[in-house]
């Protein structure tokens, strides 16, 4: 699978210059927002790339859903929907869309239909960075900043880091056990970014999900934030999944 991604690099150039490239819609998940894309937007950009990173309410998976679909019905091209994190069961409901050509998740959830974020999670242990979840008055759930260092983006700079952890956008945490109606990647072409070190979402679980879905697959060494640590890496995969688009 690997090999696959590598051989369409390419012919990405090009195909990224092509007015007729679908258009890349990504979707953040828990604890950040469409910003944390920045460096792999630019980099997409660069290649001529039209991009929109969709604001998620993070409220409930319905809400969010309903932002990436608008977003998608705003394109006049083919979509290349990414998922980050929860983004990943987000575009899970919400690439079952007429536009949507592939689906690239970026050490994300991949649920199957009637099954929620925390449904897929069971059979492993509970990720260490849940002792330091703090909820407020309306159920909202943020990591303890001094704990983003440790558990969500080891592998950034510190002030890096802790400006993430200042910037965080919490999620209700009622969305994590909403289940999905729909899995989009039954039918359509999938790719995912398997990050080793990740202290969030559990290396083996992401392995699971990639084989699940019959996803290409890359594997980086980084932490849960690979389009902040890794954004070259990340934005070669998503090229990958443009180019098969474009190619069909």
């Amino acid at each position: 699978m690997i090999d696959r991604v590598r051989r369409s690099r390419a012919k990405q150039i090009d195909v990224a210059r092509d007015p007729l490239a679908p258009t890349v819609v990504m979707v953040h998940g828990a604890w950040v927002d469409g910003t944390g894309w920045r460096e792999v937007i630019a980099q997409l950009q660069t290649r001529g790339l039209k991009v929109v990173a969709v604001q998620n309410p993070l409220s409930s998976l319905a809400g969010d859903a309903d932002a990436a679909t608008r977003a998608i019905n705003q394109q006049s091209s083919s979509v290349v929907l990414v998922g980050h994190c929860y983004g990943g069961t987000v575009i899970t409901q919400a690439g079952n869309h007429e536009k949507v050509a592939a689906l690239v998740y970026v050490a994300a959830f991949a649920p199957d239909v009637g099954q929620s974020t925390a449904d897929t999670q069971i059979d492993y242990p509970t990720p260490p960075c849940v002792a330091s979840f703090e909820i407020d008055a309306g159920g909202y759930l943020y990591i303890a900043q001094d704990a983003v260092p440790k558990f969500l983006a080891q592998d950034l700079p510190t002030a890096d880091s802790r400006v993430l952890a200042a910037a965080q956008k919490p999620i209700r945490a009622s969305a994590l056990a909403d289940r999905v109606a729909v899995a989009a990647w039954r039918e359509r072409q999938c790719w995912y970014l398997v990050t080793e070190d990740d202290r969030t979402l559990a290396p083996g679980l992401q392995h699971e999900f990639a084989k699940k879905i019959n996803a290409d697959v890359v594997t980086v060494h980084a932490s849960h934030v690979p389009f902040l640590s890794k954004p070259m890496e990340t934005t070669e995969l998503i090229l990958a999944a443009v180019s098969a688009v474009h190619d069909r």
